[in-house]
C-alpha cells in the first residue's frame, strides 16, 4: 500500500484482517440484498459498457451485473481469490481503493456500501481517476442513516451479516468528498423499502411505493462524473430549425444565429405548413451563400419527427434545436455551446423560468403547467431540471447517437422530440444543466400548442416516463 499515511494504512489493515476472517459465503439475506442492488445498477449500466468494482468482496454483486467487462480490487486476499472462482472470467486483483494501480480505463466504477468503510474517503475517490476516461461514471450507494438502528437490530438477529465498524455519512458529506475530489454529482435517487425478498411483498414496496417515499429508503444511489480540467478545442455546431407556418422568422433565424465554434451549420425542417415557410426557406437558403444553410420537408408528423430528421442530416459535433417562432433568441445559443464545449454540462436545457419575460410571451396557465411539469421531471430524473418545455435542448451529436441506439427502451412515444432527449439522457446517466434564457413574444405567426391536447399528452408521456424511469 503506497502513498498511504500510517493511520491511513492502519485502518485499512484492521478492514483486511476481517475480511480475511469473514465468511466468502453471504447468508440468504445478503444475497437476496445483492441480487436487488444488482436489478438497479443494471438500469444504469449498460451491458457493453466495462465495469470496475471498488471492495468487491467475494464477487456476489458483479456476478449479477450485466457488462462486457468486470474487474474488482478488494483487500483481503481470501475474499479476492472466491470473486475469482465465482467470476474465471472477470480480473481481480488484492488492492486498497485509496491505492488503486490499475490499468484501465472503465466506462463505470462502481462502490457499493464500501465508502463507510474506507480509511480516506477523499483519497478513495480522488484516486479513482486514474482508473476513469471522460466520460466514466462513477456509480455508488451507501446506507441511509436512518435505518442505522434497523441495521443494527437486524445484525443482533443474525439477518445481517457481522460488520466492522464503520462510519455513516450523510448525502451532505457524499456531495463535499466529491467536490473536494473532483467529481461532479449527476443524479441521486432513494432504493429499497424491504431489502429481501419476501413472498413478492418487496416488489411492491420497491417498485410501486419507495419511488413515493425516498425518506425512509434504506440506500441512497448515486452517479457522478470526473471535472478535472481538460483541454477544450473549439467543436462544430449544427442548428436544428423546425419550422410550421413560420415564414416571417426564417430570414431573421439566418441573420440572428451566430457562427460559433469551428463553424456552424443551419438545418431548417419544414413541417406541412399551410403559409409559404418552404418557399422562404429556400428563397433564404439561396440568398445567403456565405451561411452553411441545409434544407429538408418532413415526411413524417410533429416537431419530434423533424429533430430527428434534423439530427440525421447534422455533421457539427454539438447539435442544437432552435424553435423557429424566436421566442428563445438565437443570440443566447452561445451559451449553450460554452456548457458542452467547456465540460460544465452533456446536455444543455433551455430555461424561460428565470429571468422576466415578456408580458405576452407565455399564458399564465401555461406557465404553472410548466413550473409543475418542472418539479415533477427533476423527481423523475434524479436531478434538478427547471423547465423542461423550452423548445431549446443541446447535447454533443457522440450522445445523441448513443440515445438513438438505446431507444428501443423507450419506444417511439414523443411527438415533441424534448422528452425522447431528455429520458435517454438521463437514461444514459448524463449531466443536465438548466441554461437561464431571456424568453421572448412572438413577432409573428401564432402558437403550434393545443394547449389542452398537448397537455394531456404530456402527462401521459410522464406517466409512461415514471414507469420507466422510477417504478422498476
Amino acid at each position: 500500500m503506497t502513498d498511504l499515511s500510517d493511520i491511513t494504512r492502519q485502518h485499512l489493515e484492521k478492514m483486511r484482517d476481517f475480511y480475511e476472517a469473514a465468511p466468502v459465503e453471504l447468508n440468504w439475506a445478503a444475497r437476496s440484498y445483492r441480487r436487488l442492488l444488482a436489478g438497479y445498477y443494471n438500469l444504469h449500466i449498460p451491458a457493453e459498457a466495462s465495469v470496475l468494482e471498488i471492495g468487491c468482496g467475494s464477487g456476489e454483486l458483479l456476478a449479477g451485473l450485466r457488462a462486457a467487462r468486470k474487474a474488482g480490487v478488494d483487500l483481503s486476499p481470501r475474499q479476492i481469490a472466491a470473486a475469482q472462482a465465482r467470476l474465471p472470467e472477470a480480473e481481480f486483483h488484492v488492492q486498497a481503493g485509496e491505492a488503486l494501480a490499475l490499468a484501465g480505463p472503465f466506462d463505470y466504477i462502481i462502490i457499493s456500501d464500501t465508502l463507510n468503510l474506507a480509511a480516506d474517503v477523499q483519497q478513495l475517490l480522488e484516486r479513482l481517476h486514474v482508473a476513469a476516461h471522460a466520460n466514466t461514471r462513477l456509480v455508488f450507494n451507501y446506507y441511509s442513516s436512518l435505518w442505522r438502528p434497523v441495521l443494527a437490530v437486524a445484525g443482533w438477529l443474525g439477518l445481517r451479516s457481522p460488520q466492522p465498524q464503520s462510519s455513516w455519512i450523510s448525502t451532505a458529506d457524499v456531495r463535499n468528498f466529491l467536490a473536494l475530489a473532483d467529481w461532479q454529482p449527476v443524479w441521486s435517487q432513494l432504493r429499497l423499502l424491504l431489502p429481501v425478498r419476501c413472498l413478492g411483498l418487496e416488489v411492491l414496496l420497491n417498485r410501486f411505493v419507495a419511488p413515493v417515499s425516498g425518506w425512509f429508503c434504506l440506500t441512497v444511489f448515486c452517479a457522478a462524473r470526473p471535472v478535472r480540467a481538460r483541454p477544450v478545442s473549439a467543436r462544430t455546431v449544427s442548428v436544428i430549425i423546425p419550422a410550421r407556418n413560420e415564414a416571417g422568422n426564417i430570414e431573421a433565424a439566418v441573420l440572428r444565429t451566430p457562427d460559433m465554434g469551428a463553424g456552424t451549420e443551419l438545418i431548417f425542417v419544414e413541417g406541412h405548413s399551410k403559409d409559404n415557410t418552404w418557399a422562404e426557406i429556400q428563397r433564404v437558403a439561396a440568398a445567403y451563400p456565405a451561411r452553411k444553410i441545409k434544407v429538408m420537408q418532413q415526411t413524417g408528423k410533429g416537431k419530434g419527427d423533424a429533430v430527428r430528421l434534423g439530427f440525421a442530416a447534422a455533421t457539427g459535433d454539438i447539435l442544437m434545436i432552435l424553435d423557429a417562432d424566436l421566442t428563445m433568441p438565437p443570440e443566447e445559443l452561445p451559451k449553450f455551446y460554452d456548457v458542452l464545449a467547456g465540460g460544465h454540462a452533456e446536455f444543455a436545457n433551455g430555461c424561460r423560468l428565470v429571468y422576466p419575460m415578456d408580458e405576452e410571451a407565455m399564458q399564465f396557465l401555461n406557465l404553472c403547467a410548466n413550473k409543475a411539469f418542472g418539479i415533477i421531471f427533476t423527481w423523475l430524473l434524479g436531478q434538478p431540471v427547471k423547465d423542461t418545455l423550452c423548445g431549446t435542448k443541446v447535447l454533443s451529436r457522440a450522445h445523441y447517437e448513443q440515445i438513438a441506439a438505446n431507444r428501443a427502451y423507450f419506444g417511439d412515444f414523443d411527438p415533441f422530440g424534448d422528452f425522447d432527449l431528455l429520458f435517454g439522457a438521463a437514461k444514459l446517466n448524463l449531466k443536465i444543466a438548466d441554461v437561464p434564457i431571456r424568453y421572448k413574444e412572438r413577432t409573428y405567426g401564432s402558437t403550434n400548442i393545443q394547449r389542452w391536447s398537448h397537455g394531456w399528452l404530456l402527462l401521459r408521456m410522464v406517466l409512461f416516463a415514471a414507469r420507466k424511469l422510477k417504478f422498476v
